[in-house]
């Protein structure tokens, strides 16, 4: 594993806080949808880990809100600037379970793993649902890009100002699906999992220290053990997970 240098080809503000971030590089290390992107910036310890939207053989695309050093750092920097980004960590998203109606819960920025994943399913033949949650309607990105995919797309809001009212797992009850794939904050994890009728799959958020397994910062109790948020996930299967 080495870091390789990437250029920013673009980096615009998407929704409130939120930044979409387009590098060009070698993006040849990724191999699968819900891999993470670990990114240098100058005069700051720590790398900052961040979900990988899409990519192609030029590049890859991340959405981002900036919200503490890092971020607000890394949303000033103007176009064709060089970062040293580490790519394709961490285990994904296995779509072979999926069955043709998989269901795709993300919450605020967890719709961005969500994405590629998205593009797979239905380049696979499924017919995937996508339920998003955001604070408000100036929260929302990528809504328009998963419907140019084809998939169903069914919007929540805290406050009502789009979509419905309330919390996708109040949506998400009511709905049926072969499947369930999700990434966001952990509460909303815990409240999927006391009503999902299906087995599914766990994108984690988590605070990373190295990033690629090392540090053992972040980790995840499961029926196997301690298992790494950054290397052995951040994808893990339901059935494995210690709530």
């Amino acid at each position: 594993m080495e870091d390789k240098i990437f250029k920013i080809k673009e980096n615009s503000q998407a929704a409130r806080d939120v930044y979409h971030l387009r590098l060009e590089g070698d993006s040849s290390e990724i191999n699968c949808p819900g891999q993470f992107a670990s990114i240098k910036l100058d005069g700051l310890f720590l790398r900052r880990p961040f979900s990988i939207c899409s990519w192609d053989e030029s590049g890859l695309d991340i959405y981002y809100k900036a919200v503490g050093e890092g971020t607000a750092k890394l949303s000033t920097l103007p176009v064709g600037t060089e970062l040293s980004v580490l790519t394709g960590l961490g285990k994904g998203y296995d779509t072979a379970p999926s069955g043709d109606n998989p269901l795709l819960i993300g919450g605020g920025m967890g719709a961005t793993p969500l994405y590629c994943l998205c593009r797979k399913l239905i380049a696979e033949g499924k017919r995937p649902t996508v339920l998003l949650g955001f604070a408000s309607d100036k929260d929302i990105f990528l809504s328009d890009e998963f419907k140019t995919l084809g998939a169903d797309v069914i919007i929540c809001t805290d406050d009502g100002s789009c979509g419905h009212k309330g919390f996708v797992t109040d949506v998400m009850a009511g709905l049926d699906y072969s499947y369930f794939y999700t990434c966001g904050p952990e509460g909303m994890f815990r409240a999927i999992d006391r009503i999902a009728k299906t087995e599914g799959q766990f994108s984690f958020e988590a605070r990373m220290g190295c990033g690629f397994g090392a540090c053992m910062g972040c980790t995840c109790k499961t029926h196997k053990g301690n298992k790494r948020i950054c290397k052995d996930g951040p994808v893990l299967e339901r059935s494995e997970i210690i709530w």
